[in-house]
């Protein structure tokens, strides 16, 4: 089976690949690399590997050919992101995605997996299950809600298409992340010994590892089609529902070192508890890996000198870099036309 991963240099595609290769599958990346290809070298000197270089917006769809699923991770990633360029986050992790989709029925895949988000819904109290009401509140879960719109009604009994809205990814990956919540709590932590809380710490999130993302995947990919087309599953686990005060301090206590909490922002307008019995019940899916466990190992990655900070490592940041770079460029280019 050959499996084409779009934006798979990312954090969550980086930690997939290597499951799908070990598996026995051909794995096709197709990602633009804007952080790089470090997170794949692992993954090219396996035989059945393959990478594409391209864009979702407007890559030849001829890649297509042979493939049986498409897992579609590539997106501008998270709410921060999202809001440096609402249009270009539209255009990317909506008509984008919606493009993949499309012309993947098209040239006869098989199945196709859309990574949304439990951001999707927002603000609201209750214990949401995907049969819920939606309340994106950002241009990023807007994009996702929009994309799962026009993308579930694909399915059929030819093309499998399947939502899986993700609860918010923490842990070691091979492009690492240190805009995400635990992640970023760590490395806090190691970098001054405070630990900054966006206020008022009760808001509510779900929460997942990214190996635990890459098995759920997994599942996708393998299971039966009609336990999953055109259904949206919630990914992750009742327990791993946190409030972020609490979160911190239990990441505090993981790592053994001192520390204090430092208050910023303004009250977070997001918050959500998920319930995911459904991916329970229907895949025998149940994350094994802990916040604890993931804090604990990447405190010591950051003082072994196995991961460190950096641009890169901060999406927003890295984005921020590239808009301007490009903004020089055009400047330049249009300086020399008047020339």
């Amino acid at each position: 089976m050959k499996v084409l991963v779009t934006g798979g240099a990312g954090y969550i595609g980086s930690t997939l690949i290597p499951v799908l290769l070990d598996k026995g599958y051909k794995v096709v990346c197709l990602d633009r690399l804007f952080f790089g290809k470090e997170s794949l070298a692992e993954a090219s000197e396996n035989s059945n590997f393959e990478l594409q270089k391209d864009d979702v917006r407007w890559f030849d769809p001829r890649i297509l050919k042979d493939v049986d699923t498409v897992v579609d991770l590539a997106a501008l990633s998270n709410d921060p992101s999202g809001e440096l360029d609402p249009a270009k986050t539209l255009d990317i992790n909506y008509l984008g995605r919606v493009r993949v989709a499309r012309l993947s029925k098209e040239y006869g895949v098989r199945r196709y997996i859309l990574a949304s988000s439990c951001s999707v819904y927002g603000f609201q109290t209750e214990m949401l299950t995907e049969e819920s009401a939606v309340n994106p509140l950002t241009t990023y879960a807007k994009a996702n809600v929009m994309a799962e719109k026009d993308i579930l009604p694909l399915g059929d009994s030819e093309f499998t298409v399947t939502a899986v809205r993700l609860a918010t990814v923490y842990g070691l990956s091979r492009r690492m992340r240190f805009d995400l919540a635990v992640n970023g709590i760590v490395l806090g932590l190691y970098k001054t010994g405070k630990i900054q809380v966006m206020r008022d710490g009760s808001q509510w999130r779900p929460f997942i590892h990214v190996k635990d993302v890459a098995v759920a995947l997994t599942k996708f990919v393998e299971n039966s089609p009609d336990e999953v087309n055109r259904q949206v599953f919630n990914t992750g686990s009742d327990d791993q529902n946190y409030q972020i005060y609490p979160l911190a301090e239990l990441i505090g206590r993981a790592v053994r070192a001192p520390f204090k909490i430092e208050w910023y922002g303004t009250p977070d307008k997001r918050s959500y508890r998920v319930s995911f019995r459904k991916i329970k019940e229907k895949l025998n899916f149940t994350p094994r890996l802990t916040p604890s466990e993931a804090a604990e190992e990447i405190y010591n990655a950051l003082k072994d000198g196995g991961i460190t900070d950096s641009m890169r490592a901060r999406t927003v940041d890295w984005y921020k870099h590239l808009l301007d770079a490009e903004a020089t460029v055009r400047e330049v280019m249009l300086r020399n036309t008047v020339l």
